[in-house]
């Protein structure tokens, strides 16, 4: 075993100062021109960042595992005894104010219908259950509704959930909507960098503070106002095929 006295330490400490006063000392490897590029180019990080793990359709980047060293974790459903695993944060408040909004207004949800993060080895990365992959989805009561028809909503709860997904902003899509309908699959619609999402997110967080105004408090997705909002997301997100 070498030992260092206070000597060596000494001598050791004046090498190193002198190094750093000439600039001959700890000068880090140049970097190559393309990893200039890639550091100086946004574009090319997440590029980099794709190819180590895959991105749901949504854009965001899906996780192997959840609960540890994950963005996605299982999370509570406050009010109605269930759980779901979701991306953690503002993801999660406006995913879990669905849920909850459904077990209140539409039908009571139990044991088995919801679920969420699903390992991404299963599916293809272009197409809507994909993004499950990245918890940026949540499934309501899975295998319920056909694959690829329309139709399984009564109409007085499709009604609240066009009502749902307009006081959400069209920051959530459901899958009805799309080419193939899927009627169990609700996702995240926007870019991890919209601001749409956090103002979103910031808005359910405020309203959860003032009783009478949070998930399950009294609503007229009847009202007229309400009934044109809904009717005119439900249009925009019809144009727009998946």
């Amino acid at each position: 075993m070498t030992y260092i006295n206070r000597r060596m330490m000494v001598q050791g400490t004046a090498v190193l100062g002198l190094g750093l006063a000439t600039g001959t000392l700890l000068t880090a490897p140049k970097a190559s021109a393309a990893d200039a590029v890639a550091s100086a180019s946004p574009a090319g990080a997440m590029d980099a960042a794709a190819k180590e793990r895959p991105v749901s359709l949504n854009g965001w980047t899906s996780e192997e595992q959840a609960d540890d060293v994950s963005t996605v974790w299982t999370r509570p459903v406050p009010g109605t005894g269930l759980t779901v695993a979701t991306r953690i944060g503002d993801v999660e408040a406006v995913l879990i104010h669905l849920l909850r909004r459904h077990h209140y207004e539409i039908d009571e949800l139990r044991r088995g219908d919801v679920t969420g993060w699903q390992h991404p080895s299963g599916f293809d990365p272009s197409t809507p259950g994909s993004n499950l992959a990245s918890g940026t989805a949540v499934r309501i009561r899975p295998g319920h509704y056909p694959a690829g028809t329309a139709g399984g909503w009564f109409p007085d709860q499709l009604t609240v959930l066009r009502d749902i997904l307009a006081e959400l902003e069209g920051v959530v899509r459901w899958s009805g909507d799309d080419k193939r309908p899927d009627e169990s699959l609700f996702s995240i619609d926007v870019a991890p960098s919209s601001p749409r999402l956090p103002r979103l997110a910031a808005k359910l967080r405020g309203m959860r503070e003032h009783p009478g105004r949070a998930a399950g408090a009294p609503a007229d997705p009847h009202a007229a106002h309400r009934r044109k909002a809904a009717e005119a997301l439900a249009g925009q997100q019809r144009a727009t095929v998946r």
